[in-house]
C-alpha cells in the first residue's frame, strides 16, 4: 500500500501513518520529495484499508499498488508530473527539449552545439548519454576536466548545463559544478547504488533506455532513484542500440499508461535530416513531452531546418 501525505502534512501526520502502519506488523519506508511525503508500507496488508488512512490528518489518498514501481506509477498519481530542469519544464504541456553532444565531448563540438542550441531557442546543452562503451577501444568516461568544459560552454551561451552520470564518485564534482541534471545512460541503470545514491541529492534525473532493457527494469530504475526521496525524474526513450535508425513508439504509448513521469525522446541519429524530424514527430504523437537531440554535427541550414521546427512544438 501506498500513503501519500499532502504538502501541508506535518511530521507528526507523517509519523501516526508511520506508526500505524507499524502497528498492523508491517514495516514503513519514507520517501521524502519535494513537494509530497510518500510512505510505502511493505509486508502482508491483509487489514489495512485505503480508507483508515484517508482519514487521517495529512494524507491525500491511499491505494494499493501492484508491482515494484509504487512511487512512479500511474496508479500512485494519475496526474502527469512536471520536472523542472533549469528555466525548462517537461510535462507541463507542449513540448520541450535539450540539445548536445553525445559522443564527442570537446571543446569545438561543445560550443558549436550550445550556439545551435541557443540560435533555435533551447535552454539546455547535455554531453553524454552516448550508446554502447562495450568496446574497449571507443570507451570515454566523463570526468571532471569534460564537465567543466560543458559548464564552461554552456555558461557563456547562457544555457544550462546537463551531463552523463556513470561514476558515483564524480557526483560530487556535479553538484559542485551545479549541472541542472543527471543524465544516466541506459547501462547506469543497473547500478542501483548509483541509482540509491542520485536519490538522496535535490537534483534532476534522466533516465535513458535503450531496446535492450524492458519497461518494468526502466521503472525499477526510476523506483530506486524515487524510494530515496528525489521524485524530480525524467524518462528518456533512446530506441535502438545499434546503427539502424528506430525508435519504439510502442514502449512510448504503453509506458505513458504505467507512470506519472514525464517521457521525452532522443532517437537514434539519422543521416536525413528529414528522417530525424520524422522520428520526432512520431514520438511526440506517441506521448513523449519533450525530445534530447544530438546537434553537435548540426550544418547551418539544418540548424535553421529545427529552429522553425521547434518553435512550432515548443510550449
Amino acid at each position: 500500500m501506498i500513503v501519500v501525505m499532502n504538502a501541508g502534512a506535518s511530521e507528526a501526520d507523517v509519523n501516526a501513518v508511520v506508526a500505524r502502519i507499524e502497528r498492523a506488523g508491517l514495516a514503513a519506508h519514507v520517501s521524502r520529495g519535494m513537494e509530497r511525503t510518500v510512505i510505502g508500507a511493505v509486508g502482508e496488508e491483509r487489514g489495512l484499508e485505503p480508507g483508515g488512512f484517508e482519514a487521517m490528518a495529512g494524507v491525500e489518498r491511499a491505494l494499493r499498488v501492484v508491482g515494484d514501481d509504487r512511487i512512479v506509477s500511474r496508479a500512485a498519481q494519475p496526474e502527469d508530473s512536471a520536472v523542472r530542469v533549469g528555466r525548462t519544464v517537461f510535462g507541463a504541456g507542449g513540448a520541450a527539449w535539450l540539445g548536445g553532444c553525445a559522443q564527442d565531448w570537446g571543446e569545438a563540438a561543445l560550443r558549436a552545439a550550445a550556439r545551435h542550441v541557443a540560435a533555435a531557442g533551447g535552454k539546455l546543452l547535455y554531453a553524454g548519454g552516448g550508446r554502447s562503451h562495450a568496446s574497449p577501444y571507443h570507451y570515454q568516461a566523463m570526468g571532471v576536466a569534460e564537465l567543466e568544459r560543458l559548464c564552461d560552454a554552456a555558461g557563456e551561451a547562457g544555457l544550462g548545463a546537463v551531463a552523463e552520470l556513470r561514476d558515483v564518485r564524480l557526483l560530487d564534482s556535479h553538484l559542485e559544478l551545479q549541472t541542472e541534471a543527471l543524465l544516466l545512460p541506459p547501462q547506469a541503470l543497473s547500478n542501483v547504488e548509483l541509482l540509491r545514491e542520485v536519490g538522496r541529492v535535490n537534483k534532476t534525473v534522466i533516465l535513458q533506455r535503450d531496446n535492450r532493457l524492458t519497461l518494468d527494469e526502466w521503472l525499477a530504475a526510476a523506483e530506486h532513484v524515487a524510494l530515496g526521496g528525489n521524485h524530480q525524474i525524467v524518462l528518456c526513450e533512446c530506441g535502438g542500440d545499434g546503427q539502424s535508425v528506430s525508435l519504439d513508439v510502442g514502449s512510448l504509448l504503453s509506458l505513458r499508461k504505467r507512470t506519472h513521469l514525464p517521457v521525452i525522446a532522443a532517437g537514434p541519429l539519422a543521416a536525413d535530416p528529414l528522417a530525424a524530424r520524422a522520428l520526432a514527430r512520431a514520438a511526440l504523437t506517441s506521448g513523449a513531452c519533450g525530445l534530447m537531440l544530438e546537434c553537435a554535427g548540426w550544418t547551418e541550414s539544418e540548424a535553421v531546418a529545427w529552429q522553425t521546427y521547434l518553435a512550432g512544438i515548443a510550449a
